[in-house]
């Protein structure tokens, strides 16, 4: 009802709607799929049925007439309505919409999107499965809808969703099969799902041949009371010829359409079947939704775990970077010798020997400006980080990729990333370069920052801001905890060398302070170049769209709306405005169900009574 206020119900009913319709399954992890499915059923069931009965308690009783192919239930839906409402389909699969059977008075109900918000309205004869034909007939008695689906045991795939569909939004379930198929699986399957959820539901046994008539429809109410459907309705049409219009003997469905009638004329009954119907549906809703939390917690739990692994794996990448620029591995090959190029090797040596002062006036004396050597040295320094860079960057693509490898849902986004995660990115070496450029920068800002005495400027000068930058390089490069053998010696030498040079221009507690600075800038660069390279996977992890608060949601919903539900349902309008100010504490109904009802054969007259027959009460081998 337009403008009133929502109930309790009804908020915590939109609540619980919202957050399955943010639930994300993307990862193929068991159940996942399925799980998946229940999200897709409990929004439809909301919206397709729930929340409009619920806006409009008092709109017609909707029974959809479902089953099996070639049950017959397009020719129990117009026999009746007492005319060709629903064409029946001789070629299968039969493919067209459904069909709306209601009284011209209730067509209000009906004619906007109230229930089944999905399907098109249409008035004239249509193919498309997404429409629902209304059909006004005056011979359904008002306060009823009668709704022809489409077979549950399709070929097509959608004429099966659509009847599923269709049987969801359904205040009463027509269920029809016949004697002959009445234990196959697909029919049973709907019936438990009826059952579970508490649906009012009759049942049509149709085509019994009057040999089996004592014997078969007692066999199928033994089943139903097995199942949880005791109480449900079984009605019994004998296997008889139609007219010339396809129609059944008016006796064959006196009984069905006299009952139907009987629900819709009292309002008290029709209450009870729409009660049970929806309070069964917003229990189901509420019981799957703990299960559905649990998935998403375990995509969440696979997530983290396949973040976890490619953070190792470039962390990892960063520890190796930090260690082999600080334990003298870089001392070796081109930058050795670039650096023995640039001191001028023995003299230097023997320079160091005596004393620094006496290399600090051989410096004066002979270096005009830059020393030869200190671009070569620079530019070594850089392609053996450079190279370092691109092995880790390179090795920590591969762990990831293997990490990835490993799970079913690591291989799914893989394949699905559109990229080659298992080597850096196309634009990693530039990038690399450019950190390496800009952190040889950074040093020799920060040795041409630093606050010297005269004498040292004097030392500053003479070996130029590019040769105490690249000591100062070969400094931060000076643990020798990496090399072996003869190396050591050499590379150890050439550590101490630089260490005793930029001391001579800084002192000692000045180089350490500046190789610390240079150090942990260094590590700082290569942290976030190996960072943009996670980012990668991080995106591609972000993109599933499966958020952390999801599960959390999904439970306190479900809880709300039990505890809404603990109150019980209003029956009518009235008592709706009601609940809407104070929910009373009704007790749960249930809907009084005859036995089964055996249609008699077309040798009775169509005025003969209607024959009760008690269910048999002994166990029978069920049918195979």
């Amino acid at each position: 009802m337009a403008g009133r206020q929502l109930t309790a119900l009804e908020s915590a009913l939109i609540e619980l709607r919202s957050a399955v319709a943010q639930v994300r399954l993307p990862l193929p992890l068991p159940e996942a799929e399925e799980q998946g499915k229940v999200a897709q059923e409990i929004v439809r069931q909301l919206d397709d049925y729930v929340m409009p009965r619920l806006a409009t308690i008092d709109a017609p009783l909707l029974a959809v007439v479902g089953g099996s192919t070639g049950a017959g239930k397009s020719t129990l839906v117009n026999s009746l309505v007492g005319r060709e409402v629903s064409a029946p389909g001789v070629i299968r699969p039969t493919t067209r919409a459904p069909v709306l059977v209601h009284h011209s008075s209730d067509a209000r109900w009906f004619s906007d999107d109230r229930i089944l918000p999905g399907l098109a309205r249409s008035t004239g004869a249509s193919k498309d499965s997404r429409s629902l034909l209304l059909v006004v007939e005056d011979s359904i008695p008002p306060g009823l809808a009668i709704l022809d689906a489409p077979d549950i045991d399709s070929v097509v795939v959608e004429n099966r969703q659509l009847a599923a569909q269709l049987l969801a939004a359904a205040d009463l379930w027509l269920f029809v099969t016949s004697a002959a198929r009445y234990a196959d699986a697909v029919p049973w399957g709907f019936l438990r799902a009826a059952a579970d959820r508490s649906a009012a539901v009759a049942v049509v046994l149709d085509r019994v041949p009057p040999r089996a008539m004592t014997e078969v429809p007692p066999h199928l109410g033994q089943l139903m009371s097995e199942r949880g459907l005791g109480d449900s309705p079984l009605f019994a049409v004998p296997e008889t010829a139609v007219d010339p219009q396809g129609l059944l003997p008016a006796s064959a469905v006196q009984p069905i359409r006299g009952w139907l009638a009987a629900l819709a004329a009292d309002q008290s009954s029709r209450a009870k079947v729409v009660y049970q119907t929806l309070d069964g549906a917003i229990a189901a809703l509420a019981a799957k939704t703990p299960q559905l939390a649990l998935s998403v917690d375990e995509q969440l739990d696979a997530i983290e775990q396949l973040r976890a692994e490619v953070d190792h794996s470039y962390a990892e990448a960063v520890r190796t970077v930090q260690v082999q620029t600080a334990d003298g591995t870089l001392l070796r090959g081109e930058v050795l010798a670039r650096w023995h190029e640039f001191v001028g090797t023995g003299e230097f040596f023997r320079a160091l020997e005596q004393k620094v002062s006496w290399l600090r006036d051989r410096l004066m004396a002979t270096i005009r400006g830059e020393p030869p050597g200190a671009g070569n040295l620079k530019i070594a320094v850089e392609s053996g980080l450079e190279s370092l860079l691109r092995e880790e960057a390179a090795a920590a693509a591969e762990r990831a990729e293997a990490s990835w490898q490993a799970h079913a849902a690591g291989r799914a986004l893989i394949a699905s990333a559109g990229m080659d995660l298992s080597r850096s990115s196309a634009d990693f070496d530039r990038k690399a370069a450019r950190v390496i450029r800009d952190w040889q920068g950074a040093v020799l800002d920060l040795v041409a920052d630093e606050g010297m005495s005269k004498r040292s400027r004097a030392r500053f000068y003479a070996l130029g801001v590019n040769g105490v930058g690249v000591a100062l390089m070969i400094v931060v490069f000076a643990h020798t905890g990496g090399l072996v053998g003869a190396e050591i010696g050499v590379a150890g030498g050439t550590a101490v060398l630089a260490q005793r040079v930029l001391e001579a221009v800084f002192g000692d507690q000045a180089i350490r302070r500046l190789a610390q600075t240079a150090k942990d800038d260094l590590d700082g660069r290569v942290q976030t170049l190996l960072a943009d390279e996670l980012v990668r996977y991080h995106m591609i992890l972000d993109g599933l769209g499966v958020e952390s608060e999801q599960s959390a949601r999904l439970r306190q919903a479900a809880r709300a709306v039990e505890s809404a539900r603990e109150g019980g349902l209003p029956t009518t309008a009235d008592e709706w405005e009601e609940e809407a100010a104070l929910p009373p504490a009704e007790p749960r109904l249930a809907i009084d169900a005859p036995t089964v009802t055996q249609i008699p054969s077309t040798e009775a007259s169509e005025d003969s009574d209607i024959v009760d027959a008690e269910l048999v009460d002994q166990p029978r081998e069920e049918l195979r």
